[in-house]
């Protein structure tokens, strides 16, 4: 099993992938309706986008279960499909990874639980855990090579998903990233600075910012954190663009041209994993592999 940073022995950054949402809409998922349910209802169609990716230059790729623990899951009267929806997103992946001429890394994906965490919300912290537990354990049982952690903005939230995997397994590694989209912090105040500190001390793989307010965002969090400690390996994971609603939908204008010029501005920042979140396809990754590449060539 190759990790981010064999691949980082072969060249200087490694591309994640783009959104998983956005692309599902375009295949026919309906508004309001649980992606993760896809896996096991469209596993064909889920693989098509992994393979996609993959086919633009993407190296690590996540899972198709966002939302996938039991707190979210509860919204749609499918949390019995936690452990099913969640070992089928990893093993969807899986094969497809397996299948790859190229090295393929499948991070399991864990997003926020949709709630709110004591004392500001009414979720207990061991609840959290447990519900990250489940959801991790699923993930590992299908053979993802690690757990990425995203969109987080409480950094309790992020320690109840760390934890919870921690129960399932003290080996695998973790990425963990947040969203930074109130005025450079979180929802919940937190800085980078902060972040950083925190998620440090949580003996994560790589850390960052994904999701939020488009690319301008991202790099000035990747460089407030490079600043920090210039040997971490940061995470890069913007938003083509600020979102706008048009006719009840999120519209993403950030091009493929204008996230590969974000890709090389990140990769200078400090970032090494570089990749797209909310509204990004894969013609705006194989436009950050591209550029990239240039950027580098001798």
């Amino acid at each position: 099993m190759a990790t981010i940073r064999d691949l980082l022995n072969t060249r200087d950054y490694v591309i994640t992938d783009g959104a998983m949402g956005t692309v599902l809409f375009a295949a026919g998922l309906a508004q309001g309706d649980p992606p993760e349910l896809w896996n096991l209802n469209f596993p064909d169609r889920v693989a098509d986008i992994h393979q996609a990716y993959i086919d633009a230059g993407s190296q690590i790729i996540l899972t198709n279960n966002f939302g996938g623990n039991r707190l979210r899951l509860a919204l749609h009267n499918a949390e019995s499909h936690v452990s099913a929806a969640n070992k089928a997103a990893a093993e969807i992946l899986r094969r497809i990874a397996d299948g790859s001429k190229q090295e393929v890394i499948v991070a399991g994906d864990i997003g926020p639980s949709g709630e709110v965490l004591a004392p500001y919300g009414e979720l207990a912290f061991q609840d959290a855990k447990d519900a990250f537990q489940e959801q991790a354990a699923a993930l590992i049982d299908g053979g993802v090579d690690l757990i990425w952690v995203e969109t987080m903005s409480d950094l309790e939230e992020v320690r109840a998903a760390v934890e919870g995997t921690r129960e399932v397994s003290k080996e695998i590694p973790i990425v963990t990233t947040m969203t930074f989209d109130t005025h450079g912090r979180t929802m919940m105040g937190v800085t980078p600075e902060q972040a950083f500190h925190t998620l440090s001390g949580f003996g994560v793989t790589a850390l960052g910012g994904n999701c939020g307010n488009g690319p301008e965002e991202i790099i000035e969090v990747i460089t407030k954190m490079h600043a920090l400690d210039q040997e971490a390996l940061l995470v890069a994971k913007a938003n083509a663009g600020i979102p706008e609603l048009v006719q009840g939908k999120a519209v993403y204008r950030a091009s493929p041209e204008t996230m590969a010029d974000y890709a090389v501005q990140a990769y200078q920042a400090g970032a090494r994993v570089i990749g797209a979140c909310c509204g990004s396809t894969p013609d705006h990754i194989a436009a950050i592999a591209s550029s990239l590449s240039n950027l580098l060539k001798p």
